[in-house]
Protein backbone atom coordinates (compact mmCIF):
# COMPACT_ATOMS: atom_id res chain seq x y z
CA UNK A 1 0.00 0.00 0.00
CA UNK A 2 2.31 2.70 -1.28
CA UNK A 3 0.47 5.93 -0.57
CA UNK A 4 1.11 8.98 -2.74
CA UNK A 5 1.79 12.35 -1.12
CA UNK A 6 -1.56 13.66 -2.37
CA UNK A 7 -3.32 11.34 0.10
CA UNK A 8 -1.86 12.91 3.24
CA UNK A 9 -1.69 16.38 4.73
CA UNK A 10 1.62 17.88 5.92
CA UNK A 11 0.49 17.44 9.54
CA UNK A 12 -0.33 13.75 9.14
CA UNK A 13 2.73 13.09 7.00
CA UNK A 14 5.01 14.87 9.45
CA UNK A 15 3.55 13.10 12.47
CA UNK A 16 3.92 9.68 10.86
CA UNK A 17 7.49 10.48 9.79
CA UNK A 18 8.28 11.27 13.43
CA UNK A 19 6.67 8.03 14.63
CA UNK A 20 8.52 6.01 12.01
CA UNK A 21 11.84 7.69 12.85
CA UNK A 22 11.35 6.82 16.51
CA UNK A 23 10.58 3.19 15.66
CA UNK A 24 13.61 3.02 13.38
CA UNK A 25 15.97 4.40 16.04
CA UNK A 26 14.62 1.95 18.63
CA UNK A 27 14.85 -0.96 16.18
CA UNK A 28 18.42 -0.02 15.28
CA UNK A 29 19.40 -0.02 18.95
CA UNK A 30 17.87 -3.48 19.42
CA UNK A 31 19.64 -4.84 16.35
CA UNK A 32 22.92 -3.38 17.60
CA UNK A 33 22.41 -5.14 20.94
CA UNK A 34 22.12 -8.47 19.13
CA UNK A 35 25.51 -7.91 17.43
CA UNK A 36 24.66 -10.62 14.90
CA UNK A 37 26.87 -9.96 11.89
CA UNK A 38 25.60 -13.07 10.08
CA UNK A 39 22.18 -11.47 9.87
CA UNK A 40 23.46 -8.59 7.70
CA UNK A 41 23.73 -10.56 4.43
CA UNK A 42 20.36 -12.16 5.14
CA UNK A 43 18.85 -8.69 5.62
CA UNK A 44 20.30 -7.62 2.28
CA UNK A 45 19.01 -10.62 0.36
CA UNK A 46 15.60 -10.50 2.04
CA UNK A 47 15.33 -6.79 1.29
CA UNK A 48 16.09 -7.50 -2.37
CA UNK A 49 13.56 -10.34 -2.39
CA UNK A 50 10.78 -8.19 -0.94
CA UNK A 51 11.68 -5.35 -3.31
CA UNK A 52 11.45 -7.68 -6.31
CA UNK A 53 8.30 -9.39 -5.08
CA UNK A 54 6.54 -6.06 -4.51
CA UNK A 55 7.03 -5.34 -8.21
CA UNK A 56 4.80 -8.27 -9.20
CA UNK A 57 1.08 -7.60 -9.02
CA UNK A 58 -1.06 -10.74 -9.08
CA UNK A 59 -4.68 -10.68 -10.24
CA UNK A 60 -7.47 -11.02 -7.66
CA UNK A 61 -10.08 -13.13 -9.50
CA UNK A 62 -13.55 -11.70 -10.17
CA UNK A 63 -12.66 -8.25 -8.82
CA UNK A 64 -10.83 -6.38 -11.56
CA UNK A 65 -8.10 -5.68 -9.02
CA UNK A 66 -4.62 -6.92 -8.27
CA UNK A 67 -2.26 -7.04 -5.33
CA UNK A 68 1.36 -7.62 -4.39
CA UNK A 69 3.02 -8.85 -1.24
CA UNK A 70 3.85 -6.39 1.50
CA UNK A 71 6.54 -8.63 2.97
CA UNK A 72 6.44 -7.43 6.57
CA UNK A 73 5.59 -10.80 8.11
CA UNK A 74 8.12 -12.58 5.91
CA UNK A 75 10.84 -10.20 7.09
CA UNK A 76 9.81 -10.47 10.74
CA UNK A 77 9.81 -14.28 10.69
CA UNK A 78 13.22 -14.63 9.03
CA UNK A 79 15.01 -11.61 10.51
CA UNK A 80 13.14 -10.81 13.71
CA UNK A 81 10.83 -7.82 14.21
CA UNK A 82 13.52 -5.15 14.61
CA UNK A 83 15.74 -6.12 11.69
CA UNK A 84 12.58 -6.82 9.69
CA UNK A 85 11.23 -3.33 10.33
CA UNK A 86 14.53 -1.69 9.37
CA UNK A 87 14.70 -3.74 6.19
CA UNK A 88 11.15 -2.74 5.25
CA UNK A 89 11.95 0.93 5.91
CA UNK A 90 15.03 0.66 3.69
CA UNK A 91 13.11 -0.99 0.84
CA UNK A 92 10.39 1.67 0.93
CA UNK A 93 12.94 4.50 1.03
CA UNK A 94 14.72 3.15 -2.04
CA UNK A 95 11.40 2.78 -3.84
CA UNK A 96 10.36 6.34 -2.99
CA UNK A 97 13.67 8.03 -3.83
CA UNK A 98 14.80 6.15 -6.90
CA UNK A 99 11.57 4.79 -8.39
CA UNK A 100 9.01 7.42 -7.29
CA UNK A 101 6.92 4.61 -5.83
CA UNK A 102 5.22 6.06 -2.78
CA UNK A 103 5.50 9.69 -1.73
CA UNK A 104 8.21 11.26 0.40
CA UNK A 105 5.66 13.02 2.61
CA UNK A 106 3.74 9.74 2.87
CA UNK A 107 6.91 7.74 3.58
CA UNK A 108 6.24 7.54 7.31
CA UNK A 109 2.69 6.36 6.66
CA UNK A 110 3.88 3.68 4.25
CA UNK A 111 6.53 2.35 6.63
CA UNK A 112 4.06 2.32 9.51
CA UNK A 113 1.29 0.66 7.50
CA UNK A 114 3.51 -2.03 6.00
CA UNK A 115 6.11 -2.43 8.73
CA UNK A 116 4.73 -1.58 12.16
CA UNK A 117 1.54 -3.64 12.12
CA UNK A 118 3.29 -6.68 10.68
CA UNK A 119 6.56 -6.68 12.62
CA UNK A 120 5.36 -5.41 16.00
CA UNK A 121 1.73 -6.57 16.18
CA UNK A 122 0.82 -9.42 13.83
CA UNK A 123 4.16 -11.23 14.15
CA UNK A 124 4.38 -11.42 17.96
CA UNK A 125 0.66 -11.77 18.64
CA UNK A 126 -0.43 -14.02 15.77
CA UNK A 127 2.48 -15.89 14.21
CA UNK A 128 4.29 -16.57 17.48
CA UNK A 129 1.02 -17.76 19.07
CA UNK A 130 0.52 -20.33 16.32
CA UNK A 131 4.12 -21.55 16.68
CA UNK A 132 4.28 -21.39 20.49
CA UNK A 133 4.26 -25.19 20.83
CA UNK A 134 6.95 -25.72 18.24
CA UNK A 135 7.71 -25.24 14.59
CA UNK A 136 6.05 -27.48 12.03
CA UNK A 137 4.90 -27.04 8.45
CA UNK A 138 1.34 -26.74 9.74
CA UNK A 139 1.98 -24.21 12.51
CA UNK A 140 4.29 -22.13 10.30
CA UNK A 141 1.80 -22.04 7.43
CA UNK A 142 -1.24 -21.16 9.51
CA UNK A 143 0.69 -18.65 11.57
CA UNK A 144 2.09 -16.94 8.48
CA UNK A 145 -1.24 -16.82 6.62
CA UNK A 146 -3.29 -15.45 9.53
CA UNK A 147 -0.56 -13.00 10.55
CA UNK A 148 -0.32 -11.63 7.01
CA UNK A 149 -4.10 -11.22 6.76
CA UNK A 150 -4.32 -9.43 10.13
CA UNK A 151 -1.31 -7.22 9.39
CA UNK A 152 -2.65 -6.21 5.99
CA UNK A 153 -6.11 -5.49 7.37
CA UNK A 154 -4.61 -3.19 9.99
CA UNK A 155 -2.45 -1.53 7.35
CA UNK A 156 -5.39 -0.98 5.01
CA UNK A 157 -7.47 0.46 7.84
CA UNK A 158 -4.59 2.80 8.70
CA UNK A 159 -4.60 4.11 5.12
CA UNK A 160 -8.28 4.99 5.52
CA UNK A 161 -7.66 6.68 8.87
CA UNK A 162 -4.70 8.64 7.51
CA UNK A 163 -6.73 9.99 4.58
CA UNK A 164 -9.57 10.81 6.98
CA UNK A 165 -7.22 12.69 9.32
CA UNK A 166 -5.80 14.49 6.29
CA UNK A 167 -9.24 15.80 5.37
CA UNK A 168 -9.49 14.03 2.02
CA UNK A 169 -13.20 14.55 1.40
CA UNK A 170 -12.92 12.76 -1.95
CA UNK A 171 -12.52 9.55 0.06
CA UNK A 172 -15.36 9.45 2.63
CA UNK A 173 -14.57 7.08 5.49
CA UNK A 174 -17.59 4.76 5.34
CA UNK A 175 -17.40 4.16 1.59
CA UNK A 176 -13.63 3.95 1.42
CA UNK A 177 -13.27 1.49 4.30
CA UNK A 178 -15.97 -0.81 2.91
CA UNK A 179 -13.90 -1.20 -0.25
CA UNK A 180 -10.40 -1.21 1.23
CA UNK A 181 -10.92 -3.94 3.83
CA UNK A 182 -12.50 -6.68 1.65
CA UNK A 183 -10.12 -6.27 -1.27
CA UNK A 184 -7.10 -6.36 1.04
CA UNK A 185 -8.53 -9.46 2.72
CA UNK A 186 -8.28 -11.22 -0.64
CA UNK A 187 -4.81 -9.80 -1.26
CA UNK A 188 -3.76 -10.87 2.24
CA UNK A 189 -4.83 -14.46 1.65
CA UNK A 190 -2.72 -14.61 -1.51
CA UNK A 191 0.27 -13.02 0.22
CA UNK A 192 -0.19 -15.36 3.16
CA UNK A 193 0.14 -18.40 0.93
CA UNK A 194 3.28 -16.99 -0.69
CA UNK A 195 4.77 -16.13 2.70
CA UNK A 196 3.97 -19.58 4.07
CA UNK A 197 5.67 -21.23 1.09
CA UNK A 198 8.87 -19.18 1.43
CA UNK A 199 9.10 -19.58 5.21
CA UNK A 200 8.42 -23.31 5.00
CA UNK A 201 11.22 -23.67 2.44
CA UNK A 202 13.67 -21.84 4.72
CA UNK A 203 12.53 -23.93 7.71
CA UNK A 204 13.16 -27.18 5.82
CA UNK A 205 16.51 -25.95 4.50
CA UNK A 206 17.79 -24.40 7.75
CA UNK A 207 15.36 -24.82 10.68
CA UNK A 208 17.89 -23.14 12.97
CA UNK A 209 17.21 -19.78 11.31
CA UNK A 210 13.57 -19.73 12.37
CA UNK A 211 14.26 -21.25 15.77
CA UNK A 212 16.99 -18.76 16.70
CA UNK A 213 15.18 -15.75 15.23
CA UNK A 214 12.02 -16.60 17.18
CA UNK A 215 13.87 -16.22 20.49
CA UNK A 216 16.11 -13.35 19.42
CA UNK A 217 19.27 -15.44 19.47
CA UNK A 218 22.24 -14.81 17.20
CA UNK A 219 22.54 -17.09 14.19
CA UNK A 220 26.06 -17.97 15.31
CA UNK A 221 27.57 -20.80 13.26
CA UNK A 222 24.41 -21.52 11.27
CA UNK A 223 25.30 -21.89 7.59
CA UNK A 224 23.30 -19.51 5.41
CA UNK A 225 24.86 -20.42 2.06
CA UNK A 226 22.02 -22.64 0.81
CA UNK A 227 19.28 -20.21 1.86
CA UNK A 228 21.09 -17.12 0.55
CA UNK A 229 21.77 -18.82 -2.78
CA UNK A 230 18.16 -19.93 -3.19
CA UNK A 231 16.79 -16.50 -2.27
CA UNK A 232 19.23 -14.75 -4.61
CA UNK A 233 18.10 -16.98 -7.48
CA UNK A 234 14.49 -16.19 -6.54
CA UNK A 235 15.23 -12.45 -6.68
CA UNK A 236 16.64 -12.80 -10.20
CA UNK A 237 13.74 -14.95 -11.38
CA UNK A 238 11.07 -12.74 -9.84
CA UNK A 239 12.57 -9.41 -10.86
CA UNK A 240 13.80 -10.49 -14.25
CA UNK A 241 11.24 -13.06 -15.32
CA UNK A 242 7.91 -12.87 -13.54
CA UNK A 243 7.78 -9.08 -13.97
CA UNK A 244 6.80 -9.71 -17.59
CA UNK A 245 3.62 -11.42 -16.40
CA UNK A 246 2.47 -8.87 -13.82
CA UNK A 247 -1.23 -8.10 -13.69
CA UNK A 248 -2.47 -5.05 -15.57
CA UNK A 249 -5.32 -4.49 -13.10
CA UNK A 250 -5.14 -1.65 -10.53
CA UNK A 251 -3.91 -2.63 -7.09
CA UNK A 252 -6.13 -2.67 -4.02
CA UNK A 253 -5.66 0.99 -3.11
CA UNK A 254 -6.03 2.23 -6.68
CA UNK A 255 -9.06 -0.01 -7.19
CA UNK A 256 -10.74 1.35 -4.06
CA UNK A 257 -9.96 4.97 -4.94
CA UNK A 258 -11.32 4.60 -8.47
CA UNK A 259 -14.63 3.35 -7.11
CA UNK A 260 -14.90 6.06 -4.46
CA UNK A 261 -13.33 9.13 -6.07
CA UNK A 262 -13.47 8.13 -9.72
CA UNK A 263 -9.68 8.31 -10.01
CA UNK A 264 -6.64 6.50 -8.64
CA UNK A 265 -4.72 9.77 -8.25
CA UNK A 266 -5.87 12.79 -6.26
CA UNK A 267 -4.54 16.21 -7.17
CA UNK A 268 -1.75 17.27 -4.84
CA UNK A 269 -1.86 20.83 -3.48
CA UNK A 270 0.99 23.28 -3.99
CA UNK A 271 3.56 24.05 -1.33
CA UNK A 272 5.36 21.20 0.41
CA UNK A 273 3.68 18.61 -1.80
CA UNK A 274 5.08 20.23 -4.93
CA UNK A 275 8.49 20.76 -3.34
CA UNK A 276 8.75 17.08 -2.43
CA UNK A 277 7.51 16.08 -5.88
CA UNK A 278 10.32 18.16 -7.40
CA UNK A 279 12.87 16.38 -5.20
CA UNK A 280 11.47 13.01 -6.21
CA UNK A 281 11.60 13.97 -9.85
CA UNK A 282 15.31 14.68 -9.51
CA UNK A 283 16.20 11.56 -7.52
CA UNK A 284 14.05 9.00 -9.35
CA UNK A 285 16.04 7.59 -12.26
CA UNK A 286 13.41 4.96 -13.08
CA UNK A 287 9.94 6.32 -12.18
CA UNK A 288 7.40 3.54 -11.69
CA UNK A 289 10.05 1.00 -12.74
CA UNK A 290 9.67 2.29 -16.31
CA UNK A 291 12.49 0.38 -17.96
CA UNK A 292 11.10 -3.00 -16.93
CA UNK A 293 7.44 -2.16 -17.34
CA UNK A 294 5.74 -4.38 -19.86
CA UNK A 295 3.07 -1.79 -20.49
CA UNK A 296 4.23 -1.06 -24.02
CA UNK A 297 4.46 -4.71 -24.89
CA UNK A 298 1.54 -6.34 -23.14
CA UNK A 299 -0.50 -3.70 -21.37
CA UNK A 300 0.65 -4.94 -17.98
CA UNK A 301 1.94 -2.57 -15.33
CA UNK A 302 4.88 -3.55 -13.18
CA UNK A 303 5.37 -2.24 -9.69
CA UNK A 304 3.44 -1.80 -6.46
CA UNK A 305 1.86 1.29 -7.92
CA UNK A 306 2.32 1.94 -11.58
CA UNK A 307 -0.15 4.77 -11.05
CA UNK A 308 0.93 5.23 -7.39
CA UNK A 309 -0.58 2.71 -5.01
Amino acid sequence: MHMADALVSPAVGGAMLAVTAGLAVYSASKVKEEMDEKKIPLMGVMGAFVFAAQMINFTIPATGSSGHIGGGILLAILLGPYAGFLTMASVLLIQALFFADGGLLAYGCNVFNLGFWTCFVAYPLIYKWFTRKGLSARSISWGAIIAVVVGLQLGAFSVVLETLASGKTELPFSTFVLLMQPIHLAIGLAEGLITAAVVTFVWKARPEILAKTAVGAALGNVSLKKVLTALTIAVVLVGGGLSWFASAYPDGLEWSMERVAGTAELEAPDGIHQNLADIQERTAFLPDYGLISTGAASGAEVGPGAAEE
